[in-house]
């Protein structure tokens, strides 16, 4: 298979779209005020393929902002998109439409991917999803977008999650998930009074959520908002830490960019060595795909306002590039199989 990365910064979809020939499956990457206008104009230039989007960032080996981006797969990959309605309240009672779409694609967790763009209560649309991908295996990667919109096939939905189903025939298809953070100390919190609805964290062993936090790292109420950048927390999930982003102080508890339950087991985390986690990640790439025909990844809006402030967010996709053809989504939020997280990178690689 091949994939195609076409971007306009002044969000010039015919630009964007220059040298695409013949997909076979159409991401499409774009800004608020021109989103539905795109979303129009690219189902009249490739009528009848396959096609998801949302508001977003994109990237390659530079960050588009307010443009578009076009990201296609073709040569070799059978693909089907399409969208849950209602998402905030029952996504369930369109999940049929993915099952059909599984049934036509086929495939198994060796050689086929779901990639979803969410518009909001991503928890809950991803336990839907997995409903259906679990049966065959099949691994998921996505991301929330902006404004409470996507697309699929052509059309702009809100209150919905857009998925495309891409079975690559020439090939293996793996995801990966990365971390740049680990525990502080020896911190452990039971979480209580929470808001669900509202990701709200109320108190952590039965203390403030928000002296507890000021307590630790010693920093004002202002500060706490930038100091997610370095210590978020992280949620217990078996083996895994599920990495939640504090969105502001809400009175003495915190708003979170993630859901926390009662009785959740929540650590500190701290910023750990970015950059030597990042090569490990690309070389751990390499060493499992010597031959790569794609590299499509997610990542946080939090780590791509983290690396620009450092210098660094160049020098990521630079070395990213290296594994081929690799491009991918600024998210509000990360998707990886069943789990919704925050401050991480997600990708599919396709052989």
């Amino acid at each position: 298979m091949k994939q195609f990365y076409g971007m306009s910064q002044r969000g010039n979809l015919d630009e964007a779209l220059s040298g695409l020939r013949n997909p076979e499956f159409i991401m499409l990457l774009s800004n608020n005020n021109q989103f539905e206008a795109h979303v129009k104009a690219l189902e009249q230039r490739f009528p009848g393929v396959p096609s998801i989007g949302c508001i977003g960032m994109s990237y390659q080996l530079g960050v588009v902002e307010n443009g578009v981006g076009v990201i296609a797969f073709s040569e070799g990959v059978t693909a089907a998109a399409g969208v849950l309605e209602e998402v905030s309240a029952m996504p369930v009672k369109y999940i049929q439409r993915m099952e059909r779409d599984m049934q036509a694609v086929g495939g198994t967790g060796g050689d086929t991917v779901c990639i979803d763009f969410c518009a909001g209560n991503d928890a809950c649309v991803l336990t839907t999803i997995h409903t259906v991908l679990h049966k065959r295996g099949v691994p998921l990667v996505g991301g929330t977008g902006g404004e409470g919109r996507v697309s699929a096939n052509g059309r702009v939905y809100a209150d919905a999650v857009s998925y495309g189903l891409v079975r690559n025939r020439g090939g293996r298809v793996k995801t990966y998930k990365e971390n740049i953070y680990h525990q502080l100390g020896d911190y452990r919190f039971i979480a209580s009074d929470t808001d669900r609805a509202n990701y709200i964290l109320g108190s952590l062993n039965g203390k403030p959520a928000k002296q507890v936090y000021k307590s630790i790292l010693h920093v004002t109420d202002e500060e706490i908002l930038t100091r997610t950048f370095q210590n978020p927390f992280g949620k217990i999930n078996g083996d895994d830490t599920c990495i939640i982003s504090i969105k502001e102080v809400n009175g003495n508890a915190l708003a979170c960019f993630r859901q926390v339950n009662d009785s959740d087991v929540l650590i500190l985390l701290e910023l750990g060595d970015y950059q030597a986690i990042t090569r490990n990640t690309i070389q751990q790439i390499q060493r499992e795909f010597p031959r790569r025909s794609a590299v499509f990844s997610v990542n946080c809006l939090f780590r791509y306002k983290l690396f620009s402030e450092r210098g660094y967010m160049q020098t990521y996709l630079r070395e990213m590039g290296a594994l081929g053809c690799h491009a991918g989504l600024v998210g509000y939020g990360e998707h990886y199989n069943n789990r919704f997280v925050n401050q991480s990178m997600t990708c599919a690689v396709f052989e």
